[in-house]
């Protein structure tokens, strides 16, 4: 399933190839189940002849600012993906496209094409992600029901252990929770807490001062590591 690092390793590509460019042609999958309140030519219409101009992203949403609204969102579900063509997007995954693949892949739901002849897909082989159009996508649901991004917008340390001290839940249920803080799934919360000597069970308020620290800091170091631009960390 595609978490923090994922996601925000397609938007650091779509920044680096694709901001600037204009949408010279797109194709958009019928298929209402992850094309979301729209149609497939309303969609196509929307972003021929645009511009992106910036890639951001919250949690596990995408989403492309173009030069004029509505603004296409991706969130990802448990098998959406981001492939450019002729760029591997992570190294941590086999992620670029060979000349020998199918190209669009079968499963994309949105295929671009910009106006330097470079292609970009997003991809979904299960069909549990949501791809939307949007007029101001920080506004509205999803994106504005999540709570702080653990890699753009951290807790401070003392926030973190206050908040922290009022929750009597199993802190692994509490990372997991999208509105507490944003873009922590399964596995990098299981391996957060590995990291910081914590049962997944253990309740958020008992935790101490210490283990609230160790956590901390391990929330904001493997979100970087696991981010990767030409085999190196992203983090700074």
């Amino acid at each position: 399933m595609p978490e923090l690092p994922e996601v925000e390793a397609a938007r650091r590509a779509i920044e680096e190839h694709c901001v600037g460019k204009r949408i010279s042609g797109c194709t958009v999958a019928d298929d209402p189940k992850v094309i979301d309140g729209v149609s497939a030519s309303q969609f196509e219409s929307a972003l021929v002849g645009k511009t992106i101009v910036a890639a951001c992203r919250k949690g596990k949403n995408l989403w492309l600012r173009l030069d004029s609204p509505p603004f296409p969102t991706f969130q990802f579900g448990m098998a959406g993906a981001i492939y450019i063509k002729g760029v591997a997007v992570t190294k941590y995954k086999r992620s670029a496209v060979s000349s020998t693949e199918e190209w669009p892949s079968k499963y994309s739901k949105v295929f671009v094409e910009l106006d330097d002849g470079l292609e970009f897909s997003f991809t979904d082989k299960r069909r549990f992600a949501r791809v939307r159009l949007l007029e101001d996508p920080e506004t509205v649901p999803p994106i504005s029901e999540l709570g702080p991004d653990a890699l753009f917008d951290p807790m401070q340390v003392n926030e973190f252990m206050e908040s922290l001290s009022k929750k009597k839940i199993a802190i692994k249920v509490l990372l997991l929770d999208q509105g507490y803080i944003s873009g922590i799934g399964n596995w990098l919360a299981d391996e957060v807490l590995y990291q910081a000597r914590i049962h997944p069970l253990q309740v958020a308020a008992s935790l101490s001062k210490e283990s609230c620290e160790s956590l901390h800091q391990c929330i904001k170091e493997l979100n970087g590591c696991f981010i990767f631009d030409g085999g190196k960390s992203l983090e700074k």
